[in-house]
């Protein structure tokens, strides 16, 4: 495939994440992306990977969606449509379950096609495989598959189901992206030649606003220095916690800054003891928009990832977005981080994190904001290069 497909066409993409999640991820910035080059997109926010837990957030979020899943797509844009769609989150290995939640997608997505299509066969952008029944006998130009996270290797997902719908649509889709060196091995041994890899990249000039005089917010500008900092979901099976709270405790005059809120039907422990600690403040979630003010006041931007089966296949979006704030970045060793250790802190111990943070607050390695790989690393070179895969013929041509 050569080229770009041209603009004008018309986009389903297969979401793993709700539109108004606290936490943008890439497929909230691709979406908007599309619509904003003209494409028209319905945006599928997420079926449900994992079974639901029996507390407050998820019986929560199935009341959300019931009520939203009885609506037509709503509109979040000149050319963005968003559907929640109504589907029973009982697992993927009933035929049941399976069967009813396609026909409902099926149904949702011919009817929006009759009504805000051009006519032509439609793009299809997936995140997950359980939206295979769901496009069976629609036409489409072409079938990508984004592939952003091991996401067989998330708590109270069906790796095994998982996994067998992963390889069916591995073995259909005509591009697949994907995000860390992991991915990429994971996918090119099922679909080598279709398969390419595309690291998680940043807003350049959003975040670059940090670099810029203005204000810090005054909850932040109250905190002594030197502020260390991390922003993002705080989720037990990504963000070493222990290792936050070491720090804290051996050095109680860095003030450790945590921006974000724990992940639905999470209690995590050691969250509880370093919310007691004088150092550490929880200051929960705050919106993209007021972000880069954030990190105009830190000193020192983390990211203290775990290295597990799901982590190893991660490349963090706030790699980017730290750098292009300015911010000096101390990291544990991701192997998705590897490439780009000449513009970070990689460590591999408590005692190297420290070491990380203490050289970074004596010498701060700022990247300049025209530096190649932050201009090389944003959303819209980002989409440039993926549309020049799939080529001008794949928004034309129905390969059905």
């Amino acid at each position: 495939m050569k080229g770009q497909p041209e603009a004008g066409g018309t986009v389903v993409m297969f979401s793993t994440a709700d539109w108004a999640a606290p936490c943008w991820t890439n497929k909230q910035h691709i979406a908007r992306r599309l619509a904003e080059r003209g494409y028209t997109v319905l945006y599928i926010e997420t079926v449900g990977l994992r079974r639901p837990s029996i507390n407050s957030l998820d019986l929560t979020r199935i009341i959300r969606r019931l009520r939203s899943g009885l609506k037509p797509p709503r509109r979040v844009g000149e050319r963005l449509w968003v559907l929640s769609p109504l589907t029973l989150p009982l697992g993927q290995r009933h035929g049941f379950v399976r069967h009813f939640n396609a026909w409902i997608l099926r149904t949702a997505i011919r009817l929006w096609l009759r009504r805000h299509g051009d006519g032509t066969p439609p793009l299809v952008w997936a995140y997950h495989p359980y939206m295979l029944e769901a496009i069976s006998g629609l036409k489409r130009s072409a079938l990508v598959y984004h592939c952003v996270d091991n996401i067989a290797a998330v708590p109270g997902v069906d790796a095994t189901a998982f996994a067998q719908a992963e390889e069916a649509l591995l073995a259909r889709a005509d591009a697949v992206f994907t995000t860390a060196p992991a991915l990429q091995a994971h996918c090119a041994r099922i679909a080598p030649h279709t398969t390419h890899y595309f690291p998680n990249v940043a807003d350049l000039a959003h975040f670059a606003q940090a670099r810029h005089a203005g204000a810090v917010p005054p909850e932040l500008a109250a905190i002594a220095g030197p502020r260390l900092g991390f922003i993002g979901t705080l989720t037990d099976f990504k963000v070493d916690f222990a290792l936050l709270e070491h720090v804290a405790l051996a050095r109680p005059d860095w003030h450790l800054v945590v921006i974000g809120d724990e992940r639905e039907g999470q209690a995590d422990p050691v969250l509880e003891r370093m919310r007691r600690l004088d150092n550490v403040h929880m200051l929960g979630w705050r919106p993209y928009a007021v972000l880069p003010d954030y990190l105009r006041g830190l000193d020192v931007a983390l990211l203290p990832l775990l290295l597990n089966d799901h982590t190893r296949a991660v490349f963090p979006m706030k790699f980017f977005e730290y750098l292009a704030a300015g911010c000096p970045v101390v990291a544990t060793s991701l192997p998705a981080l590897a490439d780009f250790s000449s513009y970070c802190r990689l460590t591999d111990s408590a005692e190297a994190f420290m070491e990380g943070i203490s050289n970074a607050l004596t010498a701060p390695q700022v990247i300049p904001e025209n530096d190649p790989v932050l201009m090389e690393n944003n959303w819209d070179r980002r989409l440039d290069k993926m549309l020049a895969v799939l080529g001008p013929e794949a928004a034309r041509a129905g390969l059905g």
